[in-house]
């Protein structure tokens, strides 16, 4: 009965310490590490949204279905960690006692609550039901300083996507972002709009490797994506840079990298299987006939577009070539709404499944839902 009841405890603090890391790794640790517990319910969660998504055929009442899945499964988390810490605690308490496991539940609960209905009836119970309401006041510190942390990274985010927004139109497009700008008269200004999105990279590259779930919080606007958004600005950039007849803007070319060097970071931490370092003509989704087609629409609108075409397409490919792959296996993890050059043709990055966890497959015969 002694080895039982030793078993018993190495058991219930075997799995105490399993669910603490994992709220450590999580919350705590300045660049999260993948965490089998948060993806397993992340995946479970979202399998139970996406059914209830697709069964609207207007794309607005999809989105609001999916607007909820992130913080519904933020707030499982916790409530998730509070619960295996309260089974945990159970073979402990029936260890070190003679109660029978229902009463051991009882105290585990009572103790982690503070609430106090359940006494200890020795002295070492007593010593863990004191730890376990220590644990548990943890428990809803980090939850309380990990949710507002969470918002604030997904303000400064949205904030710049709301300003591309009015600026390239809903989903944003490189050719409406440059042709309002050249109706304004604020074409000569494009270098001076690289910048603040340098910054912007720099800093979705820091928060969504250490906020895992921050990712998955959907724009305001339906039609609307942070990666969808950060497609359209590096496309506006590369463009620009390409085949718009002006001098070369450094801000543009710094902008770029930040911004590649940021997606391809963001795709490694989820596990998203993509060439890390795509060779220079590596080929790239989007056809020499789109690019033509921008272009022309782009002279039709007064703009002045360099007179070689082969070169601009060159140069626009060894840009795009960089981020290609990332942008679009991140358009099909958030399931981000249909935009040109970026989530129109992510299908063939299958997304994680709670069969498959850990890792991406491309598959082009299974792919997932065109939203």
């Amino acid at each position: 009965m002694i080895v039982v009841k030793v078993l018993a405890f190495a058991a219930g603090l075997w799995v105490l310490q399993a669910v603490l890391r994992s709220a450590v790794r999580t919350v705590v640790v300045p660049r999260a590490e993948p965490v089998l517990l948060p993806r397993l319910l992340f995946l479970f969660v979202r399998a139970l949204y996406t059914p209830l998504a697709i069964r609207h055929h207007d794309p607005e009442r999809r989105h609001a279905v999916l607007a909820r899945f992130a913080p519904m499964a933020l707030l499982l988390l916790a409530f998730t960690w509070a619960a295996v810490v309260i089974l945990a605690f159970v073979p402990m308490y029936w260890a070190v006692s003679d109660i029978a496991v229902p009463h051991a539940f009882k105290l585990s609960g009572s103790s982690v609550t503070t609430l106090g209905f359940a006494a200890p009836p020795n002295p070492p119970a007593a010593v863990l039901a004191v730890v376990e309401a220590l644990l548990g006041l943890g428990v809803v510190a980090l939850l309380i300083a990990y949710l507002p942390t969470i918002y604030g990274h997904f303000s400064n985010r949205e904030e710049q996507v709301l300003k591309f927004e009015v600026r390239a139109g809903s989903p944003p497009t490189p050719s409406m972002f440059l042709v309002r700008l050249h109706a304004i008269g604020w074409f000569d200004r494009l270098g001076l709009m690289w910048e603040p999105w340098e910054t912007w990279f720099e800093e979705l590259q820091e928060s969504h490797t250490s906020q895992a779930s921050l990712a998955f919080f959907r724009s305001q606007n339906w039609s609307n994506s942070w990666v969808v958004t950060a497609g359209a600005v590096l496309d506006t950039a590369a463009i620009s840079e390409a085949a718009i007849d002006q001098p070369t803007q450094p801000e543009a070319a710094l902008m770029m990298r930040a911004g590649f060097l940021a997606l391809r970071d963001i795709a490694a931490f989820y596990g998203l299987r993509i060439d890390p370092e795509p060779a220079p003509n590596a080929p790239i989704s989007v056809s020499r006939a789109e690019f033509e087609e921008v272009l022309d629409g782009l002279e039709l609108r007064g703009l002045p577009i360099a007179t070689d075409r082969e070169k601009a397409w060159r140069d626009f490919a060894g840009w795009r070539v960089n981020y290609d792959e990332a942008l679009l296996a991140l358009c099909a993890l958030v399931q981000a709404p249909t935009a040109s050059w970026s989530s129109d043709r992510c299908g063939r990055f299958h997304r994680p499944t709670l069969r498959n966890p850990r890792t991406w497959r491309i598959d082009p015969l299974d792919a997932p839902p065109s939203w």
